[in-house]
C-alpha cells in the first residue's frame, strides 16, 4: 500500500479546517500553511482557528504552522490544497520547491481563473505534476457538517487507485465513510458546475419560487451536468452517485450553502457586489460560473441554467425575466 507519508493542509478556511481536523485526528502530526501570521498566532493561543469553525480544538502540539509555503513544501510529502479556486495561482507564485514528486490532492471545488482548467489539469500543465500524484477529494460535505461529525461520504478520485485508497484510508472515520475513484477531471468539473446550479437554486428560493420548481430544476441540472461530463471527459460513470449528484444536492438545497445564499441574495434583487461584500466569504460559484462559460464555448453542450445564471450574473439581465426564459425551456 501507498504511504502519503507526512501531510500538510494547505489553506486556512472552514473546509481545510474540516480536512484538518479528519488527518490530525488519525495521524498525530500535520502541517499547516496560513497565509497571515496574526492568524497563526491567535490559532496557537486559542487552540481553534480564530475565523472559521471556532468550536473545532485542536491539540497545537500536533500541528507545524507556518506562513512560509515553500518550508512546508519542503517538509511535506502530500500536500492537501483547500484554498478558494480564485487565489490558488498567487499562493503558487511563491513556491519555488519542486511539485512533481509530491502527492497532490486538491480539495478545491472550482476552476483555476484565466486559465479555465480544473487544479488536476493545472498543477499538471503548469508544474509538470504527473496525473499519477494528482488526486481529489469529491462529494457531498459541508464543512460545518464535518467538523460536528455528522456522517459523510466523500470519494477521493485518482487515476493510481492504490494512492486514492491510501488517502481514502486516513480520511475515513466512523463518521467519514470514504471510497475511491479514477474520474479525477469528471468529479472535478461536476464540483464546479454544482455550486453554479447551487446559485440557480439560490435564485429562484430569493424568487419566492417553491420547491415544487427546485425539485425540477435540480433534475434539470443533473442532465445538464451529465451532458458536460460526456463531451468534456467521457467515460462510465453513473451521475446518480454521490460525488455527482449528491453534492450537486447537498449545494442546492442546504442553508450551509455559500453558494445558495449568494445566489438568493441576488434574487432578491442584491448587485453581484454588495451580496459579496455582505456575505464576506467566497461563492465560489460566481467565478466558475463565467470559466465554465468559456470552457462551454468550446465544447458547444447544451447549457441553459449555466447560460441563465451567466447571463444574470455578468450580463446583468433581470432574474426574473432570465429566469422565466428558463422556466420555458423545462418539462
Amino acid at each position: 500500500m501507498y504511504d502519503c507519508g507526512r501531510i500538510a493542509i494547505i489553506g486556512g478556511g472552514s473546509w481545510a479546517t474540516a480536512i484538518a481536523k479528519i488527518v490530525v485526528g488519525k495521524t498525530h502530526h500535520i502541517g499547516w500553511y496560513m497565509r497571515r501570521d496574526d492568524r497563526i498566532d491567535d490559532f496557537r493561543r486559542l487552540g481553534h482557528n480564530p475565523a472559521y469553525l471556532q468550536s473545532v480544538r485542536f491539540d497545537i502540539n500536533e500541528i507545524f504552522f507556518s506562513s512560509d509555503l515553500n518550508k512546508i513544501a519542503e517538509q511535506y510529502d502530500t500536500l492537501v490544497f483547500v484554498t478558494p479556486s480564485p487565489y490558488l495561482k498567487s499562493h503558487l507564485k511563491k513556491l519555488k520547491t519542486r511539485l512533481r514528486d509530491k502527492y497532490i490532492v486538491t480539495a478545491i471545488k472550482g476552476i483555476v481563473p484565466d486559465e479555465n482548467l480544473v487544479c488536476s489539469e493545472y498543477f499538471h500543465q503548469v508544474y509538470d505534476v504527473p496525473y499519477d500524484n494528482l488526486a481529489c477529494i469529491g462529494g457531498p460535505s459541508h464543512a460545518e457538517e464535518v467538523a460536528l461529525e455528522r456522517l459523510s461520504y466523500l470519494t477521493i478520485g485518482c487515476a493510481n487507485r492504490e494512492k486514492a485508497q491510501s488517502f481514502a484510508d486516513i480520511l475515513s472515520s466512523p463518521f467519514i465513510k470514504t471510497k475511491t475513484s479514477t474520474d479525477v477531471i469528471g468529479i472535478e468539473y461536476s464540483s464546479v458546475l454544482k455550486n453554479v446550479y447551487a446559485i440557480a437554486a439560490g435564485i429562484c428560493n430569493g424568487l419566492k419560487f417553491g420547491d415544487n420548481f427546485q425539485a425540477v430544476l435540480m433534475a434539470n441540472a443533473v442532465q445538464e451536468m451529465a451532458r458536460f461530463l460526456k463531451v468534456i471527459h467521457p467515460l462510465e460513470r453513473n451521475i446518480a452517485d454521490s460525488v455527482y449528484m449528491g453534492d450537486l444536492l447537498v449545494t442546492g438545497y442546504s442553508n450551509f450553502s455559500r453558494n445558495r445564499t449568494f445566489g438568493t441574495m441576488i434574487g432578491k434583487g442584491y448587485s453581484v457586489k454588495s451580496a459579496q461584500i455582505e456575505m464576506e466569504m467566497i461563492a465560489e460559484g460566481y467565478f466558475g460560473t463565467k470559466c465554465m462559460k468559456e470552457i462551454n464555448k468550446h465544447c458547444h453542450v447544451n447549457m441553459p441554467i449555466l447560460d441563465a445564471v451567466y447571463n444574470i450574473l455578468y450580463e446583468r439581465i433581470s432574474p426574473q425575466i432570465e429566469i422565466k426564459l428558463l422556466t420555458d425551456s423545462f418539462r
